[in-house]
């Protein structure tokens, strides 16, 4: 299956029902605007993923899921570093750490999340590469696709509803009347607020705590509807007005301008 091309054409949740659908094997690598990600697949089924350089050994996802503690983790890097996940994991459910459902279950939950993250990539370009499989070192997993195309194609209907209410992210905020004495915010929320600024852009304020454009749509979004927000220009900033895709918007009027350019073609 010959497949390459740009993620405004095919989205993630397209390019995985694709797979799906041909029941193929081989990695999708997908090049964003900063990391590249690598999702490999078996037989139509997620089998591994990474993005970058990010560690993703078998030790560092169980120790982030809290399946080994800080002394557990740091005597095992110590003393298997050498080690390939597949003895490594051997290794720890002889020795009564895990179990090999804990091993199983904890490599998914870290591959599907994974995807999630690549779900909000709307810019880049990947290619699929059928001779190009899952690394031999590590531990494949064998999970079906359904529902994370389902989920996909939900996280695509909010993505289009975000980019309806915030269509810019060179827009600025500035907070309402509204105090913000008593209010829950997470602490992504936080984040944003302590940015909120007429200076300071959405996209700087993303950039600054290293959100993803929808990751910002999506607390913007919640601050505006809880009314603590609202958009406004930035300060010093020329922001250009988009241009309309017709001089009017007014149906008559727009009628009238195509036949006065119907007669003017006839005339000619």
């Amino acid at each position: 299956m010959a497949l390459r091309g740009n993620l405004r054409d095919f989205t993630v949740t397209q390019l995985l029902n694709l797979i799906n659908l041909a029941q193929k094997t081989g990695t999708l690598v997908v090049d964003g605007p900063s990391e590249q990600a690598h999702v490999a697949f078996r037989d139509g089924k997620l089998a591994y993923a990474r993005i970058g350089q990010e560690d993703n050994r078998l030790a560092t996802i169980l120790h982030k899921a809290n399946r080994l503690s800080v002394n557990q983790y740091r005597a095992i890097m110590e003393r298997a570093g050498k080690m390939t996940d597949k003895e490594l994991g051997l290794m720890l459910i002889n020795a009564g750490y895990v179990l090999q459902e804990d091993v199983l279950q904890n490599l998914q939950s870290h591959y599907t999340e994974i995807i999630r993250r690549l779900f909000t990539w709307v810019e880049g370009f990947f290619r699929f590469e059928a001779e190009l499989l899952a690394p031999e070192d590590r531990i494949n997993v064998r999970l079906d696709l359904e529902n994370l195309i389902i989920e996909g194609s939900r996280q695509l209907r909010e993505w289009e509803q975000l980019q309806d209410e915030i269509p810019s992210l060179d827009m600025a905020l500035k907070f309402t009347e509204r105090p913000l004495k008593n209010v829950n915010l997470s602490v992504e929320e936080w984040r944003v607020v302590s940015y909120i600024n007429p200076k300071n852009t959405l996209r700087q304020i993303g950039s600054a705590n290293k959100m993803n454009e929808m990751e910002v749509r999506r607390i913007v979004y919640g601050l505006l509807q809880a009314g603590l927000v609202e958009i406004v220009r930035p300060e010093g900033v020329h922001v250009p007005v988009p241009a309309r895709t017709f001089p009017t918007e007014n149906r008559e009027e727009q009628k009238s301008l195509v036949n006065k350019l119907i007669g003017r073609i006839r005339s000619l």
